[in-house]
């Protein structure tokens, strides 16, 4: 087979902002790309591995030999081997083969950008041009006002490989998913799917967040084009997409990143900073310019090429702390002696600034669980610059009140009324994530107390108090129809529960609460503000009631929650309102059509008798274990 021929899709620009950090579309140099150099039709290999002595491509083009096709280094210290290849196209398998300086050691990796790998456990890169032409302009132009921070997330997140699966317990491809769930999701009127990571894994058990394919979506499920059409046809149907993204740790799997050229060339050559002992990692070096390039590189190849809508960043609270999961003695103080990680703190505020200057429209999201301040404050503001933030406390505070017997709750109720002092210090987003349905927490439904009525109940309850908390909402897939036993990734979610009532009204209610939150503009126009929440009455203990106001721009939108706690109904209920007139009942969780009891209020005179500070009040009834919203 021919030879290596030199060439180069690099400009001494490029290699001058590739050094300093600041090349974020490395993915349009590095890596391999079909083209025709002097009309000989082949493939361009470019891969970064300075510590080599050799780098060459070996394949099934050339029988996985080493030798046949070295690439040449570049003359500009810049790391970079290089070199085009006649003969080999679209579908070719490849990996490179670097022998080291480094006592003379040998590799044999996947290409760090590679668009797409073969299917696991097999670990080779493959050549692959994605083409595919996109149909979702009218999304692309107004996403920018669907995707804002004063707008609905309802998001639905979901794990590919456990959705749902064909007879034989066999995989759905991305074009099956691109019918199915896409249909399913605009039917739950959801606003947004938020997808577990898709780029490509080697470890079922992982969920996907230990990465070895940055660049590529993971072929369990198909071609990259047919994810694309799955993103598309989500688009199409005015469904946002977010997708996970692992910029905090991966694996030590010999065909990843990890000691890539015989040398610590992706992860931190300290072990204190380079290896993550939870989850037996390793940790990329925030502080190498090379390294941050390739990370926004990546960022943004999913925004650009993927069209995605956001990215959930996960385990920030593992990249911003040394002593994350360490003992004393295992982390070592920054220059001011405490406990921050600068590298990767200046490396999320270049990454936030970066997207949200290069992509109209798009957000970020923080999974960050400790109390660190500004997470979703702007750079310019001395924040770290993400978009919105998971309130991990709340999600807490709240499984353990509703974990607990109501005839107790009386003496808890601060544990739900505590999230206020603090709701409005980052863009929180709710979540009841995978992590709270797996390791033996149970489901959320068998989390819940009491009888069986009792336990929908709750979990009905559950989710209105989660959608008039201000904050954007986030529901994993299983719970909108009330999954009875853990999440278990190796097979398909319990569809066949819908057959029974109380399930399928689980499924019916988040369908609804979905729509009356889009429809309520009190509920998110001022979702991240103070002045979007008003309590009426925090203090009623004894009733394990919560009774409170949110607000959108206009007063007319105005909308009224009561909370009842217990599985005792409150009839007469008195509670005090800010103005005159008729309050009007648009959601109660304990509709029939949901499997409640069936009380509810017809429209309800407001009186002029003061109450709860206001001048005006109204009687009202609170359905047992239950949630009323009222316009």
């Amino acid at each position: 087979m021919a030879k290596v021929v030199a060439h180069s899709l690099f400009t001494e620009f490029d290699i001058n902002l590739f050094k300093s950090g600041k090349h974020y579309r490395l993915y349009d140099k590095l890596g391999s790309h079909t083209l025709e150099v002097d009309g000989v039709k082949g493939t361009y290999f470019a891969v970064w591995a300075p510590t080599a002595k050799t780098v060459s491509v070996v394949g099934d083009f050339n029988y996985w030999t080493a030798g046949e096709h070295n690439l040449y280094v570049r003359w500009d210290e810049s790391g970079i081997w290089e070199g085009f290849i006649p003969g080999v196209g679209h579908g070719s398998k490849y990996k490179y083969k670097i022998e080291s300086h480094n006592y003379g050691l040998i590799t044999e990796k996947a290409d760090p950008f590679g668009r797409f790998c073969e299917h696991p456990p097999n670990t080779a890169s493959i050549v692959w041009n994605a083409d595919y032409k996109w149909n979702d302009e009218a999304w692309m132009g107004y996403r920018k006002d669907k995707n804002g921070l004063d707008k609905p997330y309802a998001v639905y997140e979901v794990h590919l490989g456990s959705w749902k699966r064909k007879e034989g317990n066999e995989y759905l491809s991305y074009a099956n998913m691109a019918d199915e769930l896409v249909n399913y999701v605009k039917e739950m009127n959801f606003t947004h799917v938020e997808f577990m990571p898709i780029m490509e894994y080697p470890y079922d058990p992982s969920w996907g967040y230990q990465l070895t394919g940055y660049f590529a979506p993971t072929s369990r499920f198909g071609k990259p084009e047919e994810f694309k059409m799955l993103v598309d046809k989500l688009h199409q149907n005015d469904i946002g997409v977010i997708l996970d993204w692992v910029p905090s740790h991966f694996p030590e799997d010999a065909h990843g990143l990890g000691f890539f050229d015989g040398s610590h060339l992706y992860e931190h050559p300290d072990r204190r900073k380079g290896y993550h002992p939870d989850w037996k990692s390793l940790i990329f070096n925030y502080g190498r310019n090379e390294v941050r390039a390739f990370l926004i590189s990546n960022a943004l190849f999913w925004l650009d090429q993927f069209h995605a809508d956001a990215l959930r960043v996960d385990a920030v609270a593992s990249m911003l702390y040394l002593d994350y999961s360490r003992e004393e003695g295992e982390w070592e103080p920054n220059m001011y002696g405490n406990n921050e990680n600068l590298e990767a703190m200046s490396f999320i505020r270049e990454l936030n600034e970066t997207i949200y200057t290069t992509f109209d429209g798009v957000q970020t999201i923080a999974e960050e669980s400790t109390a660190f301040t500004g997470v979703s404050r702007p750079v310019e503001y001395g924040g770290l610059g993400f978009g919105m933030k998971w309130m991990m406390g709340w999600m807490h505070d709240t499984l353990e009140y509703f974990k607990k017997e109501p005839i107790y709750r009386k003496h808890h109720q601060n544990d739900l009324t505590f999230s206020m002092t603090y709701a409005f210090t980052e863009n929180f987003m709710l979540p009841f994530s995978h992590d709270e349905v797996v390791y033996g927490k149970q489901s959320l439904l068998y989390r819940m107390p009491g009888d069986e009525w009792q336990q929908f109940a709750n979990l009905r309850l559950l989710f209105g108090y989660m959608y008039t908390h201000p904050g954007t909402n986030l529901v994993f897939m299983g719970g909108e129809f009330g999954q009875s036993s853990e999440w278990n990734f190796q097979q398909s979610l319990d569809w066949h529960l819908l057959q029974y009532d109380f399930h399928a009204g689980v499924q019916q209610m988040v369908k609804d609460l979905n729509t009356v939150y889009k429809t309520f503009p009190a509920l998110y126009e001022k979702q991240f503000s103070p002045e979007g929440f008003q309590w009426i009455d925090y203090g009623d203990h004894e009733n394990s009631v919560l009774t409170y106001i949110r607000k959108g721009h206009d007063k007319k939108n105005d909308i009224v929650v009561a909370c009842n706690f217990t599985p005792v109904p409150r009839e007469n209920y008195r509670m005090g309102v800010p103005r005159k007139g008729k309050l009007k009942e648009v959601f109660n969780s304990d509709n029939t059509k949901y499997g409640g009891s069936g009380i509810h209020n017809t429209n309800v005179e407001i009186e002029s008798k003061p109450w709860h500070g206001y001048n005006n009040s109204v009687e009202i009834s609170i359905p047992p274990l239950s949630v009323v919203i009222f316009q």
